[in-house]
């Protein structure tokens, strides 16, 4: 996990998807899966997080979804709200479920929270988490299988296999998975100096 600027909602969000999902909530049972008004404005949200998964803080290309960071299940109110959306992977967006309040919010992340271990890639919490903080984020990272899902690490490690066989530049893998890049950085500069 990576911080985030949060960004101005669409210009059409209230017309096209506020409006006509607090229509549609109005009409329906609550047990009832809300009308998917929010996938127009995916492209936005992608561009807001830069195209990363907001959790795991690499690109997607594929399986993208609009995370409810409030459950719909849990506060159907803000359905189709745009400060409850996260751009996200869809399987990590099924794992987070409805775990609500209990995940660590992407927007509250602080730079330098979490730090991706080399050679394993598993992803830790750093001493840079404040304290009031720091049992949400450990949550997140078991939660959400960060840590060393076996998912995950393939994941990281496609990219990494790509920076490692010369067909990703170190720039290019600061963009897609930039926790990943930091590493390979903190390693070089402690590994001892030749003479």
């Amino acid at each position: 996990m990576i911080p985030v600027e949060r960004a101005p909602e669409p210009s059409y969000f209230d017309a096209e998807i506020r409006e006509p999902g607090t229509r549609w909530l109005a009409s329906h049972p609550e047990d009832e899966r809300p009308h998917p008004y929010w996938l127009r404005c995916i492209r936005e949200l992608r561009d807001e997080f830069s195209g990363r998964c907001a959790y795991a803080a690499m690109s997607l290309f594929s399986d993208d979804t609009v995370d409810h960071f409030l459950s719909v299940k849990n506060h159907r109110e803000r359905t189709y709200e745009w400060a409850n959306y996260r751009y996200a992977s869809s399987s990590i967006n099924s794992i987070k479920k409805n775990a609500d309040e209990s995940i660590l919010d992407p927007f509250e992340i602080g730079r330098g929270w979490f730090e991706i271990l080399l050679p394993s890639l598993q992803m830790r919490c750093t001493a840079a988490i404040p304290a009031e903080y720091r049992g949400k984020a450990e949550y997140t990272l078991k939660r959400l299988k960060l840590r060393d899902g076996e998912s995950m690490i393939r994941w990281r490690e496609s990219w990494y296999a790509l920076y490692r066989d010369g067909r990703l530049t170190l720039d290019g893998l600061r963009m897609v998975a930039p926790l990943i890049a930091e590493a390979i950085e903190r390693t070089a500069s402690a590994a001892p100096k030749r003479l």
